[in-house]
């Protein structure tokens, strides 16, 4: 396993912004928290400061949702045609492109993320979902109904028909690992549908979404229809259980999902959860293992293995194990580990001194429980938050490595015989958003892909996430579908109109 150390510099221009006092966006204007405070984002490859941001908290959030509110109801942003809204959501692209090089540095130093994979996936993507969901305006379509009306007059004539509209003011709340993206995926359907925006950044990773504030405002989204507060935990908490929010999306832990479900029963508000997961891989024995072993790893070291569709429970067939195993920790071992922004890198830092801990606990604790580490299981180094990446084998199915999201780039190699066993192992999870499987059988590959229970099933590809392809779990990996068309009734609801003729 090879190391980089050193990062090159950051450019002027990014020099420039994160020298600049960071604002939060309110009514169209930046400004300071309420109280004062702020905190600091860090460099997570080497432990310095990036940033002092504001701390928002409940009276900030409440001033948001109170723009968010009067943006929508006594303004006409609701009311745009589908051209004028389509307009914005493509200059909104454009100007994320334009501002390409910005916002993959920013994300790669916030988040530690490599600086190609930033700019490839991150900040591409992000642009392609504005893009996408600037389609869809003159999409949003109703249908006309033939109701019977019993107990009306045998003479008597209705016109029904359905109409779609957007729910409101909306709360979103989104994750460190995908900062920019995830605030894609949730803006750019809800500004498509005519909603009104009030977004949590986390707080490890603020910054790209305030540059995206900026671009917001260049490209002409109304005052008050999209307001960002940073904070902490209770600034989040705040917009979930605030009385003058229609909708909350969250995209984080479910154990802090739970918590926003409980937060927005106080006015029945409408919910949707992109949450954990513990995704299966599943390698059978006629599967091309070069292919394979280079999908396993991509599977579950992308973004440092900080990714919640993260395959991180590989199952190899038997009679392929040793050999799949032997390859597998052959390309691990090779694989670099250093800062995002040196393109050398492979592995990066975890994005937290925290995530770092975490990590490093549920290493510990597989050694501890008898798991043997294939290839790596320690922390990486001493400075900045970097562990090497891990594939266990001998476990047990009662493992915490096994049975819980670590959010690390950690694998459990598993061996087994047959497709029902693999089947019913892959589907003995609280989770259930995505799983991979490689095969040459088409026949197998649409028998067991019927079978998993999973949001995403991906065959001989991992993480194939596209702009137009619905995304979201099965159980305890959440509620609804981002991304897609399904995003769209995410943000709207159905009105029933009916006309006596």
């Amino acid at each position: 396993m090879t190391t980089t150390v050193e990062s090159p510099a950051r450019s002027p221009r990014l020099q420039e912004f994160l020298a600049q006092p960071q604002k939060i966006l309110i009514d169209g204007q930046w400004t300071d928290a309420g109280s004062g405070e702020t905190f600091t984002t860090y460099d997570p490859a080497t432990g310095e400061a990036l940033a002092t941001v504001p701390r928002g908290a409940a009276e900030d959030i409440d001033r948001a949702v109170s723009a968010a509110r009067r943006a929508f109801d006594t303004t006409d942003w609701a009311r745009w045609r589908p051209a004028r809204r389509e307009n914005l959501l493509w200059r909104i692209s454009e100007l994320i492109l334009s501002r390409a090089d910005d916002f993959a540095e920013l994300e790669s130093l916030d988040n530690g993320k490599p600086l190609g994979i930033a700019a490839a996936f991150d900040v591409r993507s992000s642009a392609d979902c504005f893009r996408y969901y600037a389609g869809w305006p003159s999409k949003i379509q109703g249908s006309v109904n033939n109701p019977s009306m019993l107990l009306a007059p045998e003479d008597a004539e209705f016109h029904s028909f359905t109409r779609r509209e957007p729910v409101g003011v909306c709360g979103q709340i989104i994750p460190w690992n995908f900062p920019l993206l995830m605030a894609a995926w949730k803006i750019a359907p809800a500004l498509a549908t005519g909603n009104t925006v009030v977004l949590k950044p986390a707080e490890q990773t603020p910054l790209t979404a305030l540059l995206l504030g900026q671009i917001l405002v260049e490209a002409g989204v109304p005052d008050g229809v999209v307001n960002i507060v940073t904070g902490h935990g209770e600034a989040g908490a705040a917009l979930s259980e605030h009385s003058d929010v229609d909708k909350v999306a969250f995209t984080g832990s479910t154990e802090v999902g739970k918590r926003i479900v409980a937060a927005s029963a106080g006015n029945l508000k409408k919910v949707s959860l992109e949450l954990g997961g513990k995704s299966p891989n599943i390698v059978f024995a006629d599967a091309d293992i070069d292919s394979a072993v280079g999908g396993v790893i991509q599977g579950f070291t992308l973004n440092s293995g900080q990714a919640c569709e993260a395959g991180t429970r590989v199952y190899v067939h038997e009679s392929i194990y040793d050999k799949f195993n032997a390859a597998l920790a052959e390309q691990v071992k090779a694989l670099a580990v250093g800062p995002g922004n040196d393109p050398e890198s492979v592995i990066t830092p975890l994005v937290s001194q925290e995530q770092l801990d975490r990590v490093v606990g549920y290493l510990e604790a597989g050694k501890q429980a008898g798991a043997v580490a294939l290839v790596g299981g320690n922390r990486h180094g001493d400075t900045g938050y970097f562990v090497e990446p891990t594939v266990f084998t001998g476990t047990s199915e009662d493992m915490s490595i096994v049975q819980e999201e670590i959010f690390g780039p950690v694998a459990v190699s598993i061996p087994f015989s047959g497709d029902d066993e693999v089947i019913a192992a892959a589907n003995r999870s609280e989770y259930g958003l995505a799983a991979g499987l490689w095969t040459q059988d088409l026949s197998r590959a649409h028998r067991v892909a019927s079978r998993l229970n999973a949001g995403s099933v991906w065959v001989n590809t991992y993480h194939a996430l596209d702009s137009a392809l619905p995304f979201g779990g099965f159980h305890q990996s959440g509620w609804g579908r981002e991304l897609g068309p399904e995003s769209i009734e995410l943000y709207t609801q159905v009105k029933s109109v009916t006309i006596a003729i």
